[in-house]
């Protein structure tokens, strides 16, 4: 929402919007994308007050600024990251991805909402509150990586190198959402992901479902067996041992998350969807925070193109992923799954 935004710090957004800083595309306009958004935000944290250092990596730059470190005070790092998803399929955008796109309040473009929004916000409201009183409570550190969105490979290597120059007293993670307009968010956990892939083979090729059809059993129709077993009728997932572990949401959380302004209306709004469903027992606001899941993310097999093709496939796949809580760790809930 841009009502409130100084035209100065629209116009910084509209910028850092502007670069094309796709880290999973070695194409040399992401590529040097990636470097010029990495020179872009280094300089935009020197205006801030803060002083800028930018760190080669074995991949993609990391952006770390520092105010002015006092003994005595806790030390905070602020975590981000200026790299994006890739924008493909084209087709399917209003406006191009790179171009921001303002109109009734909301700002469009790649990298919006994730995470270069929440970032640059971190940042003016340093540089307003340095503006303000010339200090900071707190010694900072901002950390903003461009590679988070391929699984930060160089993070780690970088982090263990420069052990001590970021050691702190917290990590506040600047990747994640506001619960609606006007509304100040404090996120306190994020469901963690475990992830597999099924194969099923039956024949050694496809076969023709008229010569073939009823006396060999077709993957694809085993495959959806086993998929559909993941989940019961009432919504919970079936998989024996899934929800071993599993804490109870608590009272306070039921109570505050109640009187949040986004419930199931709001919820059925921004996702599109025709319905909602899920776990019994559980508001929609507790299934998505508060109790783990289990998601078919692909699935596919046989003749994909257009018109008929009357083949028997010899093989079948599905993509799942399964969002964690406290309690359950990916080895334990994929063993469960496997077995």
């Amino acid at each position: 929402m841009t009502e409130s935004f100084p035209a100065s710090h629209l116009a910084d957004f509209l910028r850092f919007l502007s670069f094309p800083s796709i880290s999973a595309d070695s194409a040399a306009p992401y590529r040097q994308g990636i470097r010029d958004c990495a020179g872009w935000l280094a300089g935009r944290l020197k205006a801030a007050g803060l002083v800028p250092e930018v760190h080669e990596t074995e991949g993609h730059p990391v952006v770390v600024a520092r105010n002015a470190h006092r003994p005595g005070l806790p030390t905070v790092l602020i975590y981000g990251h200026y790299d994006v998803q890739p924008v493909d399929p084209l087709s399917l955008w209003h406006h191009p991805p790179f171009e921001p796109h303002v109109e009734e309040g909301i700002v469009t473009a790649r990298g919006s909402a994730d995470n270069k929004g929440q970032i640059l916000a971190h940042i003016l409201g340093v540089e307003e509150a340095l503006r303000a009183s010339g200090t900071l409570p707190v010694n900072l550190i901002f950390l903003i990586e461009g590679e988070e969105e391929i699984g930060s490979p160089s993070l780690a290597p970088f982090l263990e190198r420069n052990r001590e120059a970021f050691r702190c007293d917290g990590v506040v993670i600047s990747d994640s959402p506001m619960i609606a307009p006007g509304v100040p968010t404090l996120t306190y956990g994020l469901r963690g992901v475990a992830a597999m892939e099924v194969a099923v083979h039956g024949p050694t090729k496809d076969l023709h479902s008229g010569m073939y059809g009823g006396a060999v059993v077709n993957p694809v129709t085993v495959l959806a067996r086993l998929v559909a077993s993941l989940h019961g009728p009432d919504g919970a997932v079936a998989v024996p041992g899934f929800y071993d572990g599993v804490l109870p949401v608590e009272a306070w959380e039921r109570e505050a998350w109640a009187k949040l302004p986004f419930g199931e209306a709001e919820l059925l709004a921004a996702s599109g969807a025709p319905a909602l469903g899920g776990e019994a027992g559980y508001s929609p606001l507790e299934r998505l925070w508060a109790r783990p899941t289990a998601e078919v993310n692909g699935l596919y097999g046989g003749y994909q193109g257009e018109g008929s093709k009357t083949v028997l496939p010899s093989e079948a796949h599905a993509k799942l992923t399964f969002r964690l809580v406290p309690g359950q760790t990916a080895a334990g809930v994929l063993a469960a799954v496997e077995a």
